[in-house]
């Protein structure tokens, strides 16, 4: 296959699976909407840290532990549904308080706090994992180095793609939900809809069957 050929396949590939509404969205744009433009920027960078780690796993043949044996799959998933499963319990009964603390107090929510979160969803996903180790190596090219290096070379370039996609996605829905976030009766609702919208990842991923 051409270069030409093989970068446009690849890059359209990347940017499709991009842009496909998944939970890393829904999680992003649910923290944009309840708790500002900085914590979803902050989400974002963290979910592709996670993204990060599972690619270097890939490249290390990790993943494939995560595909070939149920016990490793379930320990990896339930641990990251009980994950969500908590985080989205304490936002349903935050009353309506977790931006208003993020923004007075910095101890709750804060950009850190919401990037370690992105990092640790992410990285407890274990279909994420799966992902990269079905699609990466389908763009292994012979004669082009070592195959860890491609992996690592062409899945930093899909998180790295991603970036722009969900800061836009962010941006947007920023501006559509000021004035939700400025309301204090709405902002009850929108933690509501956030611990919801978690609640429903962490069942989503705690059904997940095992590709082994």
């Amino acid at each position: 296959m051409p270069p030409s050929s093989y970068w446009l396949l690849f890059l359209s590939a990347a940017f499709a699976i991009n842009i496909s509404p998944g939970p890393d969205i829904v999680y992003i744009v649910s923290k944009t909407i309840t708790q500002g433009r900085k914590i979803g920027f902050a989400s974002s960078l963290g979910v592709s840290a996670g993204a990060l780690f599972h690619v270097f796993a890939a490249a290390l043949g990790l993943s494939a532990i995560l595909a070939t044996s149920a016990i490793a799959f379930s320990i990896v998933k339930y641990a990251g549904a009980a994950y969500l499963l908590y985080l989205g319990i304490k936002s349903f009964f935050s009353n309506g308080t977790t931006f208003e603390k993020a923004e007075k107090s910095g101890s709750i929510s804060t950009p850190w706090q919401a990037f370690r979160q992105g990092v640790m969803i992410d990285i407890l996903n274990p279909k994420v994992a799966i992902f990269f180790m079905a699609f990466l190596p389908q763009f292994i090219r012979p004669g082009h180095g070592s195959t860890p290096l491609q992996i690592i070379g062409l899945g930093a370039l899909v998180v790295l793609m991603a970036i722009p996609i969900e800061f836009t996605i962010v941006l947007t829905a920023s501006k559509t939900t000021t004035f939700f976030r400025q309301n204090r009766r709405f902002s009850v609702w929108l933690d509501r809809v956030l611990g919801t919208v978690l609640v429903g990842l962490a069942v989503r991923l705690a059904l997940t069957e095992s590709p082994s």
